[in-house]
């Protein structure tokens, strides 16, 4: 099926004529239902809010909650080294000058250079097989972190995780846009981010337990890549099992429910339900200006994302806390900003609105940190706490929110993961921005 010129213009409210190539039609009657009719005249079907009520509810049930704790994995595996750094990492590896530096920003060159590829494999094979074999990977990169002796194995490690974890982010965007409405996947997002700012939170707690043991065979550190690294790859197992490729192939569904989640793509999200991906037009998507703005917009919002996600740590142990105190208080300013994300999310879906929310959580950020850098942080430590609560509250929901926003006005299911597969690599690539910015000289 495919919108005419109209359905891509207009809110779902004004969409009154949507074509099929296969003799269908749907239209929006005078009381807002969408009704399914052949070309003949014949109702075909009619889409009522309770039974999309019900749908959506397994979707929250049966799928947002792997996938979540899918991410809550990637990023654990993705930022445990500004904990392990809190607790001797350096001296055991023997880095000196910004050699840990290094082994930060070394992650992002493969990650925006592998990311579009994955991208596509994920279009083409389907996310539900691609997400749990990347995260096979990162998983068992981060598990042999503990055999790293020194600066090249730890280098070499974070290389190959950068490639692993590189299109993880944007084929979970995809794959969430062919269950969820365009209304319904900003919340929806949200709750999947969110657990990247639970696993920093989790994170945290986690290296407060582990760097309890005391061990005279590894350093305690270590323990911390054990564990996470042994987790990610048993689950990686179940989520390969588990997932759908599709509404269409869910088990969980019946004939009927399948029947509705297509005919729900059809009409408020892609052109064309499960595209085959065509190259060519795919990347005609950088034919549009407004691509290029959005591509700009993930700059600017990556440098203090992965500031915040890969330096709180740091930036909470220079208000003189003990590297034990100092995980441990990394932890209410990563919920609080799971739950700002949260508050921002909804309030998007609710109105319908997109840039007002994603500069709010730009303001929030930036007054954290000029707060953070205009005080002394040793004679005014609650001030300089509560700011690393305002940097959390703003570093999630600009990108969940854009990412959102960009996807909703794509039909064009090729031109969508394209764009995603290098707006959000491109965003954290200013990782390397970042990781050069907090140097231990400082």
């Amino acid at each position: 099926m495919e919108y005419d010129k109209r359905s891509q213009e207009l809110p779902m409210s004004d969409e009154k004529y949507l074509t099929t190539s296969d003799g269908k039609a749907i239209e929006i009657d005078d009381s807002g239902e969408p009704v399914v009719t052949r070309a003949d005249g014949n109702s075909l079907a009619i889409i009522s809010p309770a039974a999309e009520r019900a749908l959506t509810r397994k979707f929250d049930l049966r799928i947002l909650p792997v996938l979540a704790i899918m991410y809550l994995f990637n990023s654990l595996d993705k930022s445990n080294l500004g904990n392990a750094k809190t607790h001797g990492l350096e001296k055991t590896l023997g880095l000196k000058g910004t050699q840990y530096n290094t082994i930060l920003s070394v992650f992002f060159i493969p990650y925006v250079l592998t990311a579009p590829f994955l991208g596509i494999l994920g279009k083409q094979y389907g996310p539900n097989r691609v997400l749990p074999l990347m995260m096979f990977t990162f998983g068992f990169c981060t598990l042999m972190v503990t055999a790293a002796k020194n600066f090249a194995g730890i280098m070499t490690l974070r290389w190959f995780l950068g490639m692993s974890e590189s299109a993880f982010f944007p084929l979970v965007i995809y794959y969430q846009t062919t269950f969820y409405r365009r209304g319904e996947l900003a919340r929806r997002l949200a709750i999947f981010y969110a657990a990247q700012s639970i696993a920093s939170a989790f994170g945290g707690l986690l290296a407060f337990g582990v760097f309890q043991i005391e061990s005279d065979t590894i350093a305690e550190w270590r323990y911390l890549f054990i564990i996470e690294g042994c987790c990610t790859i048993l689950f990686s197992f179940f989520a390969f099992f588990y997932l759908p490729q599709s509404a269409a192939t869910a088990k969980f569904l019946s004939p009927e429910e399948k029947e509705l989640a297509y005919y729900r793509m059809q009409v408020d999200s892609s052109s064309v339900v499960n595209e085959k991906f065509n190259f060519r037009e795919s990347f005609k998507i950088f034919k549009e200006w407004t691509s290029w703005m959005i591509l700009a917009i993930e700059i600017c919002l990556g440098v203090p994302l992965q500031s915040v996600q890969l330096f709180l740590p740091q930036i909470v142990a220079r208000l003189g806390y003990s590297a034990v105190k100092t995980n441990l208080y990394t932890v209410a300013p990563n919920v609080s900003g799971a739950v700002m994300l949260l508050i921002l999310a909804f309030a998007s879906d609710y109105t319908r609105w997109r840039f007002p929310f994603v500069a709010l959580g730009f303001l929030f950020t930036f007054l954290g940190m000029i707060v953070y850098v205009g005080i002394d942080v040793k004679s005014q430590l609650h001030v300089a706490y509560f700011a690393t609560f305002m940097m959390t509250w703003g570093t999630s929901a600009p990108s969940v929110l854009l990412d959102v926003w960009y996807n909703n006005n794509i039909a064009h299911e090729g031109r969508r993961v394209v764009l995603t597969s290098i707006g959000v690599p491109l965003a954290n690539l200013m990782g390397v921005v970042s990781s050069n910015i907090f140097q231990n000289k400082d």
